[in-house]
């Protein structure tokens, strides 16, 4: 039996993004809400499993891609400090330099409530702990490498963020501020970054036995009603740092270079692949009705996508399932596509029908 007929979700991947030869689809499980993993083990799910531990043996499938990385925030980090902790929330400050709200029995997104980074007059000591150190790179990276190597899956390289990050340490309405009023701050964060990105594939490549497969990058730089920069300010000042992570990826021959966004990101794709980025990860049309058929219509093969499965068609029963399997074929065989739900699987999701939706995506052939 030759590596084809039988591919391991690492080669699978590699001929679907370079439009080769496949006949299939990779078994992926991203992860779910810790309120799904609770409805699910009253519906099954052995009662040992938590959420990130277990779930992929019992399903059968994997993850997305194995990932290596250089640590590329605040070095060191500031010290965590607990300012208050009540029955419903703790209140802290973190290891970013962020006042944190955590609440304790709900799961959300987190709660900003005040930050160290505020204006263009915090920046230089903020950059301090955004130099470049030889203790950056773990100690154990070897131990990465061999688990990523010997994985069978994707391998994948951290680029970092030039804009996420800079939101989580200001606050979207600092950053906002920042932009328009400071942009030469802004520029030298994204510059300052990118270098350390840059620094960290240095660091990485040449302790490889095997060649990476993609760098990518976190954004989540946008909400409902689009992206929080403008494609202009992208334009000036962040593509640039963009720019050189791709020189260097070309550099150690890395040819995929993918963002992870939530939110309506259409506004910026063809900015971010004017400066490089070939890849979006994930596409939200359950959320956001971004269709990946429209975006490889409007952006051609040379945009490489994701996700694009509607995660809120797992809770309307087998039947949406199968319609919602059976729109995306086309553009499954065309290539360039790796289906996916677009986000985490959600409560509402039977564990039943979350399994038939994995068997269904098992047994597809082209």
């Amino acid at each position: 039996m030759s590596a084809l007929d039988d591919p391991t979700p690492r080669q699978l991947w590699q001929n679907i993004m370079h439009y080769g030869t496949f006949d299939r689809m990779p078994v992926i499980h991203w992860t779910c809400w810790e309120d799904t993993i609770l409805r699910w083990k009253g519906e099954g799910l052995p009662q040992h499993i938590e959420r990130l531990q277990g779930e992929h043996k019992y399903f059968n499938a994997h993850y997305q891609w194995a990932t290596v990385s250089c640590h590329l925030g605040p070095y060191p980090l500031f010290d965590t400090i607990v300012v208050e902790e009540t029955d419903e929330y703790t209140l802290y400050w973190d290891g970013q330099g962020v006042l944190m709200k955590d609440l304790k029995h709900a799961e959300s997104v987190p709660h900003y409530v005040d930050w160290t980074f505020k204006t263009a007059d915090d920046w230089p000591r903020f950059k301090e702990r955004l130099q470049i150190y030889p203790a950056r790179v773990p100690k154990r990276l070897h131990e990465q490498i061999a688990r990523a190597e010997s994985s069978g899956l994707p391998i994948v390289i951290f680029a970092g963020s030039m804009m996420g990050w800079i939101r989580d340490w200001m606050g979207v309405e600092n950053m906002a501020y920042l932009m328009f009023d400071s942009p030469d701050c802004f520029a030298d964060i994204v510059d300052t970054l990118s270098d350390l990105v840059c620094w960290s594939i240095d660091q990485i490549v040449p302790r490889m036995s095997s060649k990476i497969d993609m760098a990518h990058g976190w954004e989540d730089i946008a909400g409902s009603s689009g992206p929080f920069v403008s494609p202009d300010i992208f334009d000036r000042l962040v593509a640039p740092g963009y720019r050189k992570i791709r020189s260097k990826l070309e550099e150690h021959d890395i040819d995929i270079y993918s963002i992870d966004s939530d939110g309506r990101v259409e506004p910026l794709i063809a900015n971010w692949m004017a400066a490089g980025v070939n890849m979006q990860f994930p596409l939200e049309p359950g959320t956001w009705n971004c269709k990946p058929e429209e975006m490889r219509a409007k952006f051609g093969k040379e945009l490489l996508i994701q996700g694009g499965f509607n995660k809120l068609v797992l809770e309307r029963g087998r039947d949406a399932i199968d319609e919602e399997i059976d729109r995306h074929i086309p553009l499954m065989k065309e290539g360039g596509f790796v289906m996916m739900p677009d986000h985490l699987i959600t409560p509402g999701v039977p564990l039943d029908d979350y399994k038939y939706y994995l068997e269904r995506i098992r047994e597809l052939r082209f």
